[in-house]
């Protein structure tokens, strides 16, 4: 059937502009000119921008590096102080680089997009480092060498002009590059096809090509290894989105490994880390999908294949992921989707454990030192229990608090429960309500995601907290399937043809809420962004009676051309391919902007994105809100035009997004 909204994919066309603007000046002249969106805007305006706040730090030689915003570093302050200073109640830091100096002296309108530092060789540690800049929050980014001595741009340093770049330094005057070099540089996900070994003072499009993958590959990207003294890479080929091929770049010789392509891999000092994904037979042995392994790689590389065991799953407890610090490894367990860490070291020819138990809340590794020591850092948080940065080293005492970050909203009287609903065949989903659980039914926030292998953990959000939560509201985070929460089962559940396992988890949790009384049907609202947006477009469309508001963020929609839209080819995996007739037979039954019908009664929505969001394109949301207004559905629309894929550019946006959706919802379900 025809597309007649088809004009609103062209991003920054005239006519798309405009309606964008009409429907942008319609939603601001709805929503904010009451005092409960001053006060919304204001209060989580305030915790984004807060003197207090634990400025997250990361290791780089002998320093510690943070990036603040706050009101008066919109784009953000990168700076540095050593350990020791940050132990302090007022660190000594000093100013790497001003992003909003930079941004005013340059007429850009740059955002963070990270740092790349040099490892190894003589200039390693804090001498040298590739700078990327977006250009509105866009993924993609400008590439800048920067001097950490001098605390300038290296001038005719190595520059990337804006792309969907990779860069791993090999050395001092050479890089591994992917980047846009012209014709079939890029896959059709546009991503790099390409890996180059770039000397400095060269053209990039004269490096070398070092390995090419497929124009349909997702992406290649090397990686130089700084855990050796010699020169040693890993070139990962992504097939599609959780299968690669991965070689191991040894001076000019390329080695494939002979491990399974949806497995996770890590090659570090003399070690071969693999994260089994499916049932493996390796060894004389099945090793079950989500079971971490572990051998030498030489050995490996030799043939073989005895494989120590350093984690198997049971039917509550996944591996989330390991860290690796200089010589020991730091495994985040979830059981029943609660944290739990082990902490390993290899001593006398065996891994040795300690455990690290709930006693510290919902905890991950933020940072470890590879380069230097077993120094690590850890973050706990809650729903109710405000981030806690620790310092550990590895085989030492417990860590100890660096910083702990103040509370942003009123918790007395609010707790966290956890239950389980009955999905449709069966399953059970675990899903967490943080209220107060005494005042009956109450306007109820309900979060979910479900794809791509991502955990939905409790953490402490002290938007939702301000905006949300202290006004009286129920918040619900539903741990569905296609998530990761209990491995690679849990996300193969709802891969492909198996996706509206995820949607009737989804609904399963809806009404459970209601059926329990922590709210009613007129109270209940959810939220999703990304493939959470698309979550909430099949609410929409397929549940509009469980729900009296939705909330739907930089959405995939169209489900039928998103393969062609930016990003979309690299999904093709999770969700399948609408130009195959079978895939389209089931993604035809779902695909939100296919299914929408116009007798239906639905709740009110809100659907928001951005013009710069470069992974998912805005024509979804544009035009799905076109459809509906179309067929005289409530639907309100507000598209930033910075922010990229995040929505927001800086905490000004952030809290202008986020007091959008709290006045809606608040009209809406109180």
């Amino acid at each position: 059937m025809p597309d007649d909204f088809l004009w609103l994919e062209d991003v920054l066309g005239d006519r798309a502009l405009d309606w964008v603007r009409e429907r942008n000046a319609a939603t601001t002249a709805e929503l904010t000119g009451g005092e409960r969106f001053t006060e919304l805007y204001d209060g989580i305006r305030a915790v984004l921008d807060a003197d207090d706040r634990i400025p997250m730090i990361a290791w780089h030689g002998e320093r510690v590096y943070n990036l603040w915003k706050d009101g008066t570093h919109k784009r953000g302050l990168w700076r540095r102080t050593t350990l020791e200073s940050y132990r302090s109640e007022t660190p000594d830091w000093e100013t790497v680089l001003d992003l909003d100096t930079l941004a005013d002296a340059e007429g850009e309108n740059w955002v963070w997009q990270g740092a790349t530092y040099l490892r190894s060789g003589p200039l390693a540690g804090e001498h040298r480092c590739l700078v990327a800049l977006s250009r509105g929050g866009a993924d993609a980014s400008v590439v800048r060498e920067f001097d950490l001595d001098t605390l300038e741009f290296v001038k005719d340093g190595f520059t990337l002009p804006e792309a969907k770049s990779s860069v791993s330094w090999i050395d001092a005057d050479s890089v591994f590059v992917g980047t846009d070099t012209g014709p079939d540089s890029m896959t059709s996900s546009g991503y790099p096809r390409q890996v180059r070994a770039w000397r400095r003072g060269t053209p990039v499009a004269d490096a070398p090509v070092v390995f090419a993958g497929s124009p349909d590959d997702v992406s290649v990207r090397a990686t130089a290894d700084p855990s050796v003294p010699f020169r040693r890479a890993i070139v990962r080929q992504a097939t599609d989105f959780f299968n690669a091929r991965r070689y191991l770049l040894i001076g000019d010789d390329l080695t494939e490994l002979d491990v399974p392509e949806d497995a996770g891999v890590d090659v570090h000092r003399e070690w071969l880390l693999i994260r089994v994904r499916t049932d493996w037979q390796a060894g004389g042995a099945t090793h079950p999908a989500g079971t971490l392994l572990i051998t030498p790689l030489d050995a490996y590389l030799a043939g073989d294949r005895s494989l120590t065991v350093l984690f198997t799953p049971d039917p509550h407890t996944s591996l989330s992921y390991a860290e690796w610090t200089r010589e020991g490894l730091i495994l985040v367990l979830l059981a029943d989707v609660r944290s739990r860490l082990e902490l390993l070291s290899y001593v006398d020819g065996s891994w040795e454990r300690s455990v690290l138990g709930s006693e510290l809340g919902q905890t991950d590794v933020w940072h470890t030192n590879k380069d230097r020591d077993e120094q690590y850092l850890l973050l706990s948080s809650g729903f109710t229990l405000p981030p806690t940065l620790r310092h550990g080293v590895l085989g030492s005492t417990p860590p100890s608090i660096l910083k702990q970050g103040p509370s942003y909203f009123e918790s007395d009287g609010i707790e966290t429960r956890q239950f389980f609903a009955t999905s449709a065949d069966g399953t059970q989903i675990p899903y967490f309500v943080v209220g107060r659980p005494d005042t009956g039914p109450a306007p109820t926030l309900l979060s979910g995601y479900g794809g791509f292998e991502v955990s939905r953990v409790p953490s402490y959000n002290s938007i939702v907290g301000r905006g949300w939560l202290a006004r009286g509201g129920t918040y619900v985070v539903a741990n569905i399937r296609g998530g990761g929460e209990y491995g690679p089962a849990w996300h193969r559940a709802a891969l492909r043809d198996k996706r509206p396992r995820a949607y009737e988890d989804f609904a399963a949790v809806a009404a459970d809420l209601v059926e329990r009384g922590i709210t009613t049907r007129a109270q209940l609202g959810a939220e999703g962004g990304s493939n959470g947006g698309l979550l909430m477009g099949v609410m929409l469309t397929r549940y509009p009676e469980l729900f009296g508001a939705l909330v739907c963020a930089v959405p995939l929609l169209d489900m039928r051309r998103y393969h062609l839209l930016l990003a979309g080819a690299s999904w093709i995996a999770e969700y399948g391919d609408p130009d195959n007739p079978d895939d389209w037979a089931y993604l035809s039954l779902f695909s939100p902007y296919q299914n929408v019908s116009p007798g239906v009664p639905y709740p009110p929505t809100l659907i928001t994105t951005s013009t710069r969001d470069d992974r998912v394109h805005p024509g979804h949301a544009r035009k799905m809100v076109a459809l509906l207004r179309e067929h005289g559905k409530d639907v309100t629309y507000y598209e930033n035009i910075e922010g990229g894929h995040g929505g927001a550019a800086d905490n000004t946006q952030m809290a202008f997004k986020w007091a959008l959706a709290f006045e809606f919802l608040w009209r809406t379900l109180a």
